[in-house]
């Protein structure tokens, strides 16, 4: 292990790992197939938002002029609906048009009021404007969006939202990432899939499933194998087949430095490190590399560091593969409301309860800090950033990485 790097800090692992982005084609989804896609490209508007100036009330449209001494009688001259293809008459002094939300605004009229504020005469001839006319209930030409704006860019998530905003600006389909499809292997003897008999020593097998989910959630494709005993030769040969079929493997357990760790083993003798081991706490085994030409992530077998590493090395790793789209980790500054333990030379994750019904935002630990205690991780609002150095000591802040 020499020339691999080895205890690396954390920016210096984020570092490594840019190095090595997954490569990424493009493909183009329609709006109805892009929801939590990462875009591949900036979109830029094909027509002005809105197109033309209309009213954003149902009411009347006329002078401003003619209203500010209510009330004013005005004669209603023509209605105009929205999407209809008739053109709409200008607007003279003492004229009214009724207006549909959504309808161009008629030559002349620069004044909206909406119909509770109006009274028409029987005949619907005339109305009279109870109120002063309302500019700012006129939307304006290009007020959201010019022709031509970026409105999106490279590596946003698509949200219901942002796929709307496509759609107004004339995409039928957007160009996206290819989702990556990542393979995850749990390794170890004691390993049993849930549901099925336990013998004595014998574990459910969960890992997998909770990084298959955080795949997911990140908006790529996982693909789950089944656990795999502690036999070298089995080893080899799943991760062949996994490197074959996949663009990432997430390997869960066996990265550690005992006789049985055999994933570290095997990388060591026949794949390709690029670092071992990150000073990070829980999750300081991982090691990432390259296996049979395909990027290799060993993360712990304790189900608590398992998840910890990846969303600290593996989702940033995946955001940089996606000019650092999909899922943005958000971060806050927290009080500590207990002193908790820190460390020289780590980063510390404390798992806490994040407290901001008072005046502070306070921390809390979830409790007992095992790396296999997945339990303090469901209860869990957030990850502490303790830098190294940091006291932990309560009432001092940090930084905390919101889950």
């Amino acid at each position: 292990m020499a020339e691999t790097p080895y205890f690396v800090s954390y920016p210096e692992a984020l570092r490594i790992l840019k190095l090595h982005p997954l490569t990424l084609s493009t493909e183009f989804k329609t709006l109805d197939e892009a929801f939590h896609r990462i875009l591949s490209s900036d979109l830029e508007s094909k027509v002005d938002d809105p197109r033309f100036d209309n009213s954003a009330m149902d009411g009347f449209a006329f002078r401003y002029e003619d209203s500010t001494s209510p009330p004013r009688e005005l004669k209603i001259i023509q209605t105009i609906q929205a999407g209809s293809n008739a053109l709409a008459t200008p607007l003279a002094s003492g004229q009214a048009a009724r207006i549909m939300t959504g309808a161009p605004i008629p030559e002349g009229a620069d004044a909206i009021l909406p119909i509770e504020k109006c009274d028409v005469d029987q005949e619907k001839s005339t109305v009279s404007l109870l109120e002063e006319g309302k500019k700012h209930f006129i939307r304006k030409q290009g007020e959201n969006l010019s022709k031509g704006q970026v409105s999106l860019k490279k590596g946003a998530l698509l949200t219901p939202s942002s796929i709307g905003l496509c759609a107004t600006m004339g995409y039928p389909e957007v160009p996206v990432y290819t989702q990556a499809k990542i393979g995850i292997l749990s390794t170890g003897d004691e390993l049993k899939f849930p549901g099925e008999e336990l013998r004595e020593n014998e574990i459910y097998e969960s890992n997998s499933f909770g990084l298959s989910s955080l795949v997911q959630q990140h908006g790529h494709h996982s693909k789950r194998y089944d656990s795999v005993i502690d036999s070298i030769d089995e080893l080899r040969e799943k991760l062949n087949t996994a490197a074959q079929e996949c663009d990432l493997i997430l390997t869960s357990g066996g990265v550690s430095m005992g006789e049985w760790d055999l994933v570290r083993k095997l990388m060591e003798e026949e794949g390709d490190i690029k670092f071992w081991r990150v000073k990070i706490r829980p999750g300081s085994p991982p090691l990432f590399g390259y296996w049979k030409g395909t990027p290799l992530f060993g993360l712990p077998g304790n189900p608590a560091s398992s998840h910890v590493v990846f969303r600290m090395l593996v989702a940033p790793y995946l955001r940089h593969s996606t000019s650092g789209g999909g899922i943005q980790e958000r971060k806050i500054r927290v009080q500590l409301a207990q002193s908790l333990k820190a460390d020289e030379h780590f980063l510390i994750l404390r798992r806490i309860k994040i407290d901001m019904s008072g005046d502070q935002i306070l921390a809390y630990s979830t409790g007992y800090q095992g790396s296999g205690n997945l339990n303090s991780l469901v209860l869990a609002d957030g990850l502490t950033l303790l830098e190294p150095g940091h006291t932990g000591e309560k009432g001092t802040w940090c930084e905390a990485l919101l889950l």
